[in-house]
């Protein structure tokens, strides 16, 4: 037998060249339910990340960082997974309606990427964390981290918010209660918890700092989307 990835002989069951498997498995149900293991199972799965991030987010985060990437999930796909969570409770609730007017602007470009944005949180929230980590290459420019070992920290911490969301969002939906106003506040003290505990958490500085550079991010974030919905509304129009 030939390796079709290297065109290596194969004497057994992997490659010796390339490791490639000999034979691939078929995909059926048990290769389903295997992948969803592996992507909950505790160690190096969902819920050990969640509950290495409740309880020790910067030591967590930087260890990852640094040291060891085995344990936690990887960041893009544990932010990617918990916005569609969010997304899902919130299509399944109608959460957003309550709280979300277009006023009429559905139909200008301003319209079109603010719905964009709420079909895809997962990748919005990635663009998102770019601003956010501007401000906070700012705040923390006598730190060593780079712009995207940051991006790093972002997708952790806002993939945690967007359980947070998910949380008050189902409790919304199946009590009726408000929610969504608290779930905004526990979600920003959380984040800048987290960013706070990272950098410096023995100082109270370092948690202020923190809260304003999330809250210039969403800003900047947002004023960008206004901006260039309206830039792209004159350049049509003309």
């Amino acid at each position: 037998m030939t390796c079709i990835k290297c065109n290596t002989s194969i004497t057994a069951n992997f490659c010796g060249q390339c490791g490639r498997p000999a034979q691939l498995a078929r995909v059926d149900w048990h290769y389903i339910v295997h992948e969803i293991q592996h992507v909950l199972h505790f160690e190096k799965g969902i819920f050990y990340t969640v509950k290495a991030l409740l309880h020790k987010p910067g030591t967590s985060i930087h260890s990852f960082i640094t040291a060891d990437r085995s344990r936690l999930v990887k960041p893009v796909l544990f932010i990617v997974v918990t916005s569609l969570i969010y997304s899902t409770i919130n299509h399944l609730f109608h959460i957003e309606q309550e709280y979300i007017h277009y006023d009429g602007t559905s139909t200008s470009a301003v319209g079109v990427i603010s719905a964009w944005i709420q079909s895809h949180y997962g990748y919005a929230n990635i663009i998102m964390g770019i601003f956010i980590a501007y401000w906070l290459k700012i705040f923390y420019k006598t730190y060593r981290y780079n712009f995207f070992e940051i991006l790093i920290l972002l997708c952790f911490v806002m993939g945690m918010g967007m359980l947070i969301l998910s949380v008050f969002a189902l409790l919304q939906g199946l009590t009726g209660l408000q929610t969504m106003g608290v779930a905004a506040v526990a979600m920003l003290l959380y984040s800048s918890w987290a960013i706070g505990h990272f950098f410096d958490g023995k100082r109270v500085a370092s948690y202020f700092k923190a809260l304003v550079s999330y809250v210039l991010g969403m800003v900047s974030f947002s004023t960008s989307v206004m901006v260039t919905g309206v830039l792209i509304d004159l350049v049509l129009k003309h």
